[in-house]
């Protein structure tokens, strides 16, 4: 089955992307994926990266997003807690 990584909200991209920032402790989006791919010890490069398993990519790949996942629900629960106004 494929998957659509698609956002149902272009509008939603700069906050999707402040927030992989944050989540990856980097200042640049783009740069999130290389740091999470360092830390796993994983050999991943600007550019092609066609030598790299499915097991690696998935390694970079599924912290990175399950993180993001999780600072939304943070999010979401803090939000839920402050009084409106």
């Amino acid at each position: 089955m494929a998957r659509r990584n698609k956002i149902l909200i272009p509008e939603a991209r700069a906050g999707l992307d402040q927030l992989k920032a944050k989540v990856a402790g980097t200042a640049n989006p783009e740069d999130a994926k290389y740091e999470v791919a360092a830390e796993q010890g994983i050999p991943l490069r600007k550019g092609y990266n066609g030598k790299l398993t499915s097991e690696q990519a998935g390694k970079v790949g599924g912290p990175l997003g399950g993180n993001m996942v999780r600072e939304m629900i943070n999010m979401a629960k803090q939000s839920l807690g402050k009084p409106k106004q």
